[in-house]
């Protein structure tokens, strides 16, 4: 952010953020979000603002102002989000919509597997994003007035046929792993069961804030994906992240011995949500956690055909990321069979 664009923000924040007094500086957070995000520093406190990145834009990426909107309905909720202040959309200010929310001080976890932390702890942060997740499929969207938050419809029929189709714009090559799992997600589709709720969208232990010394969960970052859909699909979600390898790469669990470092098994950490959401054990997640691996295959091919095509800010590493197409593929036929 240039220090023009600081002034502006800051004389804007002056008549529509209470409070806020002026000569504010700036810091960008290095985490990888596709929305720039900064710390606004004062002294009478700390700010965050979180912006569209500048540029031409697909029409419906970087909605800043349905995250805004998402977490400005959750404030008196189960879920913790920060508090929104203010939203702009007026170009004029800083080019693109950003908006303005409390800047939190907490821990963010990277690793899952939590290396320097005891048993103990390590099992109550997991039981804490088990709470934390079954709290935002728990949340009645009509009370938060979010009943029109995402379209209506059968959403894994609707999310399949999204991520074939986008597989098939950027693929390069004929993967044999991709191509078998495409026709078994369709013919294994399960009938909609009716479940409409609140998803994240990119629920992961790096996307929460934890407090200094305890499992507590301060907020809920991160919603740019957030829509109404099938609660699964955050489930999933998580689970197919821990197959991946463990380390700073495949941030995963994948043969580490859980039970020694105090971490859930897969099947214990599903069956844990299902008893704070109060639902029975599901009987076919195979279909959901296969499907988590389908759509983050079609997510990487994508960045592989724009490092090919010279469209990608690192070509190199569009190029290694696209490298695990095949392997997201095979880990999601392997999926099929999965009983924790």
């Amino acid at each position: 952010m240039t220090p023009e664009e600081l002034q502006r923000v800051s004389d804007w924040m002056v008549s529509n953020v209470a409070g806020f007094q002026g000569s504010a500086r700036a810091a960008k957070f290095d985490v990888g979000q596709s929305n720039p995000t900064y710390r606004l520093e004062t002294p009478q406190r700390n700010y965050v603002l979180r912006r569209k990145p500048p540029g031409v834009l697909l029409k419906s990426a970087h909605a800043v102002d349905r995250e805004f909107r998402v977490q400005k309905a959750l404030a008196d909720s189960d879920v913790p989000v920060p508090a929104m202040l203010a939203l702009c959309q007026d170009d004029t200010v800083l080019g693109t919509d950003f908006y303005i929310m409390e800047h939190i001080t907490g821990r963010n976890i990277v690793d899952p597997s939590m290396p320097d932390a005891t048993p103990a702890h390590r099992r109550a942060i997991i039981a804490e994003m088990a709470r934390v997740l079954a709290a935002i499929h728990k949340v009645d969207v009509d009370a938060v007035d979010l009943s029109d938050y995402g379209p209506p419809g059968h959403y894994f029929e609707r999310q399949l046929a999204r991520w074939s189709k986008q597989y098939r714009a950027s693929e390069t090559e004929t993967i044999p792993a991709m191509e078998a799992l495409n026709q078994w997600l369709s013919a294994e589709m399960p009938a909609d069961d009716g479940q409409r709720t609140l998803v994240h969208g990119d629920f992961r232990i790096d996307n929460l804030l934890f407090a200094p010394n305890s499992a507590d969960c301060l907020a809920v970052l991160d919603w740019e994906l957030s829509t109404l859909g099938h609660p699964f699909a955050d489930l999933a979600g998580v689970i197919m992240q821990w197959q991946l390898p463990p380390g700073s790469e495949g941030r995963g669990l994948a043969e580490l011995d859980r039970a020694a470092l105090g971490l859930p098994s897969d099947a214990e950490f599903v069956a844990d949500y299902c008893a704070r959401r109060g639902i029975a054990q599901i009987a076919n997640f195979g279909f959901y956690l296969a499907f988590a691996f389908f759509r983050m295959a079609a997510i990487l091919q994508g960045v592989k055909k724009r490092a090919l095509d010279g469209n990608a800010a690192n070509p190199d590493k569009g190029l290694k990321l696209g490298a695990f197409v095949p392997r997201f593929a095979e880990l999601g036929l392997e999926a099929r069979d999965w009983n924790g």
